[in-house]
């Protein structure tokens, strides 16, 4: 089992910056990809970054070169630190974690309850 918990959401003016942390409890070893995911109200939710160990990253087209995700040392952490917001970032962000468990190997997706970005003048 894992348990994610997303923090740092707010009301933020365009061009501004914002950091998300999402921290993790359970069975962390575990997990190899933990990513984000956003979900703007009316649409379905939608990739923003993942990070596979602590170098391999993927971004959506949107936010390259705006947003950077990082993992702390410990595999406990995930960071999104977004510069240059637009109101189109507005929308709930989840935390994810992907895993394979058990045999059969499974995949199996953890979420967190999501935190709030709101990108409005």
């Amino acid at each position: 089992q894992v348990q994610l918990v997303e923090s740092g959401g707010d009301l933020v003016q365009p061009g501004g910056s914002l950091r998300l942390s999402c921290t993790a409890s359970g069975d962390i070893f575990s997990i190899h990809t933990m990513g984000w995911y956003r979900q703007a109200p009316g649409k379905e939710r939608e990739l923003v970054a993942d990070i596979t160990g602590h170098t391999s990253t993927n971004y959506a087209d949107s936010v390259k070169g705006r947003f950077s995700i990082s993992r702390d040392n410990a595999d406990s952490a995930v960071y999104l630190s977004m510069n240059t917001l637009k109101p189109e970032d507005t929308g709930v962000y989840y935390c994810n974690a992907k895993r394979l468990e058990g045999l059969p190997p499974k995949m199996y997706d953890y979420w967190g309850r999501g935190t709030q970005v709101t990108v409005s003048s």
